[in-house]
């Protein structure tokens, strides 16, 4: 890939991580409702996420192949939360907050934490994908889940394939890839799936 190409690549998945919670976070706050979605499934995103941008500061990998999960966790911060006070569980977001702090600072006490910490995150990324799967299949409703959302984590893992194997060529960063690559479409065909099937009703 041309370094031009790449350089766009890298752009394009910033500008789409900047938004890609947006869509989700409208819809729930429209709704006043959490319906559809899985807080499992987002607490276990941000821990695979939080490990994931650990993993990047830890071994000096290029910024540009990780500034949008800043961005990312962020948006996902705002989004529990919402989902957490419109189910009233809003008082458990700092036991949360202060468990992922704690979290943060413990992965990279020794180096063999933090292999294995990202080892793991793929198995707890695409663990988050599948709760949120298994969510949509007891429901048989979509409800407030956003299949733009899910297209546009599509998108960014099919950018992140090609920019890691350019840059980095880390496997295991690859491997992680090409798994939330397969779920996100899964699930993103299954919010459209209960979505044309509620529209039918």
């Amino acid at each position: 890939m041309a370094p031009g190409l790449l350089d766009l690549v890298h752009l394009t998945t910033w500008a789409v991580c900047a938004v890609i919670k947006l869509p989700q976070l409208v819809a729930v706050l429209r709704a006043g409702s959490a319906w559809g979605l899985s807080l499992s499934s987002l607490l276990l995103e941000l821990a695979g996420y939080l490990v994931f941008l650990r993993y990047q500061i830890y071994y000096g990998y290029p910024l540009e192949t990780y500034l949008e999960y800043p961005i990312i966790i962020a948006q996902d911060v705002i989004l529990i939360y919402c989902i957490m006070h419109f189910s009233g569980k809003a008082r458990r977001a700092l036991f949360y907050a202060l468990i992922y702090w704690g979290s943060w600072y413990m992965l990279t006490l020794q180096k063999w934490i933090i292999d294995l910490a990202m080892n793991l995150c793929t198995f707890v990324s695409a663990a988050s994908k599948l709760v949120q799967l298994q969510h949509l299949w007891q429901t048989k409703d979509s409800g407030q889940a956003s299949a733009l959302t899910w297209g546009m984590s599509v998108y960014t893992c099919a950018a992140r394939i090609a920019t890691t194997v350019m840059t980095t060529n880390d496997l295991a960063v690859l491997i992680r890839f090409i798994i939330m690559l397969i779920l996100n479409i899964w699930v993103t065909a299954t919010v459209l799936h209960y979505r044309k099937t509620k529209k039918t009703d």
